[in-house]
């Protein structure tokens, strides 16, 4: 994959919004701490350059006593040195963990808006594990961008560097005469500053010409790692129905389809890292003894003491070092631009989701009034293909709608539609005013407490437990009650047909105003269905209710029923009728 040019604008768009946020002085204050940090950390470097020139000449003049001073000297340095590096390492990090909580609130709002999760489920096959995204990228996006910037190796630090020691050479390598035979001689002031660009500027060239497939490499391995991760999760999440399947043998092929292509990808990225590992090694230790080789004939020549030889190897190491900042950093910059990649990614597509959503919708939802009116409505899936076509009906508030039909009929994306959720269509709904509540057919547990569970969304709401204790107890559930405040995995712990009891609980303790339910009841018998669909109908406050089922015993429980079959199969027959050539009669 060839480096995008634009990565550093699009790592700096996702970025900018954090530095003009609420935390922004305390982004800024650490920021400039660690940069202050990055200053003095280099001076410290600098002197101990100068330091290496003195001690060296101390000990070619036998001078013990300058000796035992430098020793002083270097553990004062020392100590300084480490201090600024601690520090430095210490705010960098507090300045990553503030701007990845700050980025995982704001990716989390984003993925959640207007039901963007939801959206990206049912419509993009292209955004792929936005829990990595949030979870994985987002730290390596803080912890990359800062180590590459104004880390103890990062961007700043190497210009610092640069500057500081061009300087020292430009003053103590000297001049170095090239003849030219017939030409003359040609003269090359403060050659070792050139000799270390040139060594330098090299090196980086061919690094980038080596190393420039990791970049892709490094994208895929992202991916197929958070694919192998969620197909575990996915096995955990549903653990009775494989087993009863036996189906372990499926799920372990999926698993070692999924995870060969991890290997296969790491394989690749290990062979390209061995190639760029010979040359970077190659290089760093020729540049040990490079500076040297260099820097001899002037030592030879008697024009520089060995303190001046060892100070001038010293500048140009820490000068070359400085130089080779891409090569020292490739391998994370080819992984933080695949992350940029993956992050600015999603977060332009969460974004236009929110977008479409906040925009005019073809499908028209309203709360006004009471009951439920459904107009003219036609429904599509994501790609464009018809699924149900002028569907209208109303439910008076407080009665009750039965959807019958074969399965693909539509019967639960027209449910969806009603509900508020499903975007793909025309037409227009009118929903009474109030709580909306949805029963799907596997109901939704969160983790924590059973007190928790039953009451989810409406977590807030302040039921007293002995209210929650008589639900439970009238849903058929008494056996939980001891069991309120007990945290586990209910969505294990429970079998399908008391997950859909607890939903109606949740339903008689929120009590919502319009209630969905979708094959809410499969799970049951007839006869606790039945008990069920009286509580809710027989309900105080009266909500209206839309029901889809296949069972015929429903149908005494809901006042209309709209069969999606029939409707389908008579609207083909009149559009049959309708495009039939005249008989000529």
């Amino acid at each position: 994959m060839e480096v995008k040019r634009g990565i550093w604008r699009e790592g700096w768009r996702l970025a900018r919004p954090y530095w003009s946020s609420e935390d922004k002085a305390w982004a800024w204050g650490l920021l400039a701490a660690v940069i202050v940090l990055n200053f003095l950390a280099v001076a410290i470097i600098v002197l101990l350059n100068k330091w290496r020139k003195d001690v060296f000449d101390a000990l070619q003049h036998y001078d013990q006593a300058e000796f035992l001073w430098q020793i002083g000297v270097y553990a004062v340095l020392s100590v300084l040195s480490i201090t600024f590096l601690v520090y430095q390492t210490y705010l960098g990090q507090m300045l990553q963990i503030r701007w990845r909580r700050w980025l995982t609130r704001r990716y989390l709002n984003a993925w959640l808006d207007e039901r963007a999760y939801y959206r990206l489920q049912v419509s993009d096959a292209g955004t792929d594990n936005p829990d990595q995204r949030i979870a994985d990228d987002l730290d390596r996006y803080t912890k990359y961008s800062i180590a590459l910037t104004v880390g103890t190796t990062g961007f700043l630090n190497a210009s610092i560097t640069v500057v500081s020691f061009l300087a020292i050479l430009a003053t103590i390598s000297g001049s170095m005469t090239i003849p030219l035979g017939p030409w003359g001689q040609f003269t090359v002031p403060a050659y070792m500053v050139w000799v270390a660009l040139i060594y330098a500027v090299g090196g980086t060239w061919l690094t980038f010409k080596i190393g420039r497939p990791l970049v892709g490499l490094n994208f895929n391995q992202q991916r197929y790692e958070a694919d192998f991760r969620f197909s575990l999760v996915r096995l955990r999440e549903n653990t009775e129905s494989i087993a009863m399947y036996r189906g372990e043998g499926r799920e372990l092929g999926n698993f070692t389809a999924r995870f060969s292509s991890v290997v296969d990808n790491f394989w690749s990225i290990m062979k390209r890292v061995k190639v760029l590992g010979w040359y970077t090694r190659t290089y760093d230790q020729v540049a040990v003894i490079f500076p040297f080789i260099v820097a001899a004939p002037m030592f030879f020549a008697k024009k520089m003491e060995i303190g001046g030889l060892m100070q001038t190897a010293g500048a140009f190491f820490e000068l070359q070092v400085a130089l080779s900042y891409l090569i020292k950093n490739y391998t994370e910059i080819a992984e933080w631009q695949s992350v940029v990649e993956r992050l600015g990614g999603f977060d332009r597509r969460v974004r236009e989701i929110a977008a479409a959503a906040r925009a005019p919708q073809q499908i028209e939802v309203s709360t006004t009034g009471s009951g439920i009116e459904v107009m003219d409505l036609e429904l599509d899936l994501p790609d464009g293909t018809a699924l149900l076509r002028n569907v209208g009906f109303s439910v008076p508030s407080g009665e009750a709608l039965l959807i019958a039909g074969p399965t693909g009929t539509g019967k639960s994306t027209l449910l969806r539609a009603i509900a508020g959720i499903w975007p793909y269509g025309r037409g227009r709904i009118r929903l009474g005013q109030g709580t909306c509540l949805f029963l799907p057919q596997r109901p939704y547990l969160p983790l924590g407490t059973l007190r928790h569970a039953v009451l989810y969304p409406r977590e807030d709401l302040a039921v007293p437990t002995a209210k929650i204790a008589a639900v439970l107890r009238e849903v058929g559930l008494p056996e939980l009650v001891e069991e309120l405040d007990a945290s586990q995995n209910w969505a294990h712990r429970l079998s399908l047909g008391e997950q859909q009891r607890l939903a109606f609980a949740r339903v008689l303790l929120i009590q919502p105003a319009v209630v969905f339910l979708d094959e809410a009841s499969s799970a049951l018998d007839e006869a606790c269905e039945a008990m069920l669909y009286r509580l809710l109908r027989a309900a105080p406050w009266r909500p209206t209710v839309v029901s889809i089922g296949h069972r015929s015993t429903l149908r005494a429980f809901h006042d209309t029923l709209m069969d999606l079959g029939a409707l389908c199969k008579r609207r083909a027959n009149l559009t049959a009728v309708a495009s039939e050539p005249a008989s000529g009669h």
